[in-house]
């Protein structure tokens, strides 16, 4: 098991920032069926978190770092990190994703250094290629480790996979699919605002040892989960642009 130094986040009401592109936005349906505001999900006692949804049809890690500025001009205790997906689609260069999901770190971090930070990790079809794909894959629980930062394995668990869970579109959820990605996250995110532990600032890391990054729930959803490989197969279109 890992140990923390448990500082909490405190007794006060949080604020919970989504940044992130169609998915996120809830494309096709009713803003309050996305899965950052489904109600049922938000069971943290007396002091519910306020959750700002910045969900944008078609964004891209270059995007969703350049919104920044603006999206920090209240205070943010928790951020969830759900990019990248797009870039993946329209091939961009693994390195160039990566560095930008660093900088949004970055600057999370600079802007408030006891944030709580995410990170949503995303899968390609494997019409991309296998090199591209795996790539891909593992920017996702790397820039975890590194960073030492949460980690949902993949967004779409239980979902990119099952076309009844999705629109006709076989690309983004529907109601039912944003239920299942709403328990998804918030397994993630309910311990972590009940305050039971949990990776922060500098003072709060939880430190892998030899560099593994695996076999334990501090940083996966579940240690023993199996995740899906693909999202849609053969289907390249970029997300809800």
């Amino acid at each position: 098991s890992c140990k923390f130094i448990n500082k909490g986040i405190g007794a006060e009401a949080k604020t919970i920032l989504f940044l992130g592109n169609s998915l996120t936005a809830g494309y096709g349906l009713d803003k309050r069926q996305a899965f950052p505001l489904i109600d049922d999900s938000i069971k943290t006692g007396s002091l519910p978190p306020a959750v700002v949804n910045a969900g944008i049809n078609g964004d891209t890690t270059a995007g969703g770092l350049r919104r920044l500025k603006w999206l920090f001009r209240r205070r943010i205790d928790v951020v969830v990190i759900a990019l990248g997906a797009n870039d993946g689609l329209r091939g961009q260069p693994v390195d160039t994703i990566r560095a930008n999901l660093q900088a949004i770190i970055y600057a999370a971090r600079k802007k408030f250094p006891e944030i709580r930070i995410v990170l949503a990790g995303m899968q390609m079809p494997p019409s991309l290629g296998r090199d591209y794909t795996a790539a891909f894959r593992n920017i996702y629980p790397e820039l975890a480790s590194a960073n030492n930062i949460y980690l949902i394995p993949f967004l779409l668990e239980g979902v990119g996979d099952v076309p009844r869970m999705n629109l006709p579109d076989g690309i983004h959820p529907d109601s039912d699919g944003h239920k299942r990605v709403a328990v998804n996250v918030w397994q993630i995110l309910e311990p972590l605002l009940r305050n039971d532990a949990g990776p922060a600032g500098a003072e709060n890391f939880w430190k892998p040892r030899n560099g593994q990054i695996k076999s334990s729930a501090c940083v996966s959803l579940n240690s023993g989960q199996r995740v899906k490989r693909r999202i849609v197969e053969n289907n390249l279109s970029p997300l809800a642009d």
